[in-house]
């Protein structure tokens, strides 16, 4: 029987406050093979966020198993890097040392510091910030923060990389740069990323797979949609692709249906 790279097994959430117990996430269930861009959308206190922290290990399942290469995840690892909508920059790092930091807590003991130093200029190049290296954040725009962030994100060389709302507090057009930074890099990495999006055609640009789901309380997973097209993709080509018309439809009919006002759209 083939495994899956990363398997959400029938995953129950719960939490409790003041012996008040309610119930996030009901029976989630989800296969995502190596390679593939998963996109996560619904409507605000769907529980999108509380799923992508429970890949991350940043909190635990109720009932259910997350298992990533067979591996229970049941605790935060360097295998799992997540960038928040937040960029969470130190502000007293430079750009380079923000990237840096992670490197070495990851990779000390396994680099030398000359390959350390090698492998955080590498993954500045990957996001275009090596003309920043030595700027701190309050010096750059937040476009080039996420940057920095996403770079420090990969410099884990994690096995998932975990996007919440990554440009959601951006421009439209400093979010469609990064949309392309992303699927670029996507493409030379090969890797496999889970991204949170409110946003319907942000979903449709980048993924091959969109898990859309239901509303809160006890959110499930009411339909996944496969994105059959052809990457490289270019944003301009597929205003007028049928297929990507049809598979936009697709997910504001779902959202639309379970709610009266859709903000992804």
């Amino acid at each position: 029987m083939t495994r899956s790279y990363l398997k959400i097994d029938h995953v129950t959430k719960c939490f409790s406050r003041n012996g008040v117990t309610s119930e996030v996430l009901k029976n989630v269930d989800l296969a995502i093979e190596r390679g593939q861009f998963v996109s996560i959308i619904g409507h605000s206190g769907c529980g999108k966020s509380t799923l992508l922290n429970l890949v991350a290990g940043l909190t635990g399942v109720t009932q259910g198993a997350i298992l990533l290469e067979d591996r229970e995840v049941n605790s935060p690892g360097p295998d799992r890097a997540i960038v928040f909508q937040n960029h969470s920059l130190l502000p007293w790092l430079t750009v380079y040392g923000n990237v840096r930091l992670a490197v070495d807590k990851v990779f000390r003991g396994k680099k030398s510091r000359p390959e350390r130093h090698r492998w955080t200029m590498h993954n500045l190049e990957l996001v275009q910030m090596t003309h920043a290296k030595d700027k701190q954040p309050a010096e750059i725009s937040g476009g080039m923060k996420q940057r920095v962030g996403l770079a420090r994100a990969l410099a884990m060389e994690p096995k998932v990389l975990l996007l919440d709302e990554p440009f959601g507090a951006l421009d439209a057009l400093t979010r469609a740069h990064l949309q392309d930074s992303v699927m670029r890099i996507h493409a030379t990495l090969k890797n496999t990323v889970i991204m949170i999006t409110h946003d319907v055609d942000e979903a449709v640009l980048l993924s091959d797979r969109i898990v859309m789901m239901t509303n809160g309380p006890s959110a499930r997973i009411g339909d996944v949609l496969d994105v059959p097209l052809t990457r490289p993709r270019q944003r301009l080509d597929l205003a007028t692709d049928e297929t990507y018309i049809l598979i936009r439809e697709s997910v504001l009919k779902f959202l639309y249906e379970r709610h009266r006002f859709v903000k992804a759209a």
